[in-house]
């Protein structure tokens, strides 16, 4: 898939564990881990935006495109 997900690299410039994100943006810790993982086949805005927010970051921080 051309879209990568480097949630997992954000996570760890701001320490964060999977499970206190999890909490703090109101999804299971089982969602959270199949967005890192790149295995979701969509996210919502209102969860990228939360995620954005806790992490103090920009959209392009978390998803890239690379051509196959």
């Amino acid at each position: 898939m051309p879209i990568i997900v480097n949630l997992d690299v954000m996570m760890a410039k701001r320490k964060m564990s999977s499970q206190e994100l999890a909490q703090r943006i109101d999804i299971t810790t089982a969602n959270l881990s199949i967005l890192k993982t790149g295995k979701a086949k969509a996210i919502r805005f209102s969860t990228l935006e939360k995620i954005c927010q806790v992490l103090d970051c920009q959209p392009g921080d978390i998803l890239e495109y690379q051509k196959e």
